[in-house]
C-alpha cells in the first residue's frame, strides 16, 4: 500500500554511493528545514563523516540542524519510533531492502494505533546497484519519487525511464 492515509506520503529514492545520497538529499533537507519541517534519519549504516564532510565543503546556513537530524546508525524498536515521530514530520530512512521494510512496518503499526491524523513522509532511500531489478516494484509502493531535482511524481519519473531506454 503506497498510501496509509491522505496525512501520509511515501517517497522512495535511489543512489548509487553513499556520498551520492547525501549530495542528493543535502537540497531536499535544506528546504525542509527553512520551511519549519522536523526531520530525522534512521539509517542502517553510519553517514556522519559523509555528511560532515560534505557540509564542511559548502555554505549552508543550516550544516548545524542538518548534523542533528542524526546520520549515525539506529536499531529502531517502538518506544523510539514513537519518539521519533511525537517530534518529526518527515522520516528518512536507509539501508538494506529488508532494513526498510521492517522500518516502515514499525511505523505503519505505530501511526495506525497514535499519530492517525499527524502529517509524515518518509523517504524510503534505496542503493540502486544492489536493486536495480526491482526498481519498478519499488516505485509502485511508493507515491512519489525524489532525485537530485526533487519529489517528482511516479508516472512522471516511470515515464521518463521509458523514455531513456
Amino acid at each position: 500500500m503506497a498510501q496509509l492515509d491522505k496525512n501520509i506520503k511515501k517517497v522512495c529514492s535511489f543512489y548509487i554511493s553513499d556520498w551520492h545520497l547525501v549530495t542528493m538529499l543535502l537540497p531536499n533537507i535544506d528546504k525542509k528545514i527553512n520551511k519549519g519541517i522536523k526531520i530525522t534519519t534512521i539509517t542502517e549504516t553510519n553517514l556522519t563523516e559523509k555528511i560532515q564532510a560534505l557540509l564542511d565543503k559548502l555554505k549552508i546556513k543550516n550544516k548545524e540542524k542538518i548534523l542533528n537530524i542524526g546520520w549515525k546508525t539506529k536499531e529502531i524498536n517502538e518506544e523510539e519510533i514513537q519518539n521519533i515521530l511525537k517530534e518529526n514530520n518527515e522520516i528518512i530512512i536507509n539501508g538494506s531492502i529488508e532494513y526498510i521494510e521492517e522500518v516502515n512496518k514499525k511505523i505503519e503499526k505505530t501511526i495506525d494505533e497514535n499519530f492517525k491524523d499527524k502529517e509524515i513522509t518518509i523517504i524510503n532511500c534505496y542503493d540502486i546497484t544492489k536493486y536495480e531489478g526491482k526498481v519498478k516494484e519499488i516505485i509502485e509502493h511508493h507515491d512519489k519519487i525524489l532525485n537530485t531535482s526533487g519529489e517528482k511524481d511516479k508516472q512522471e519519473y516511470i515515464s521518463s525511464i521509458s523514455i531513456a531506454n
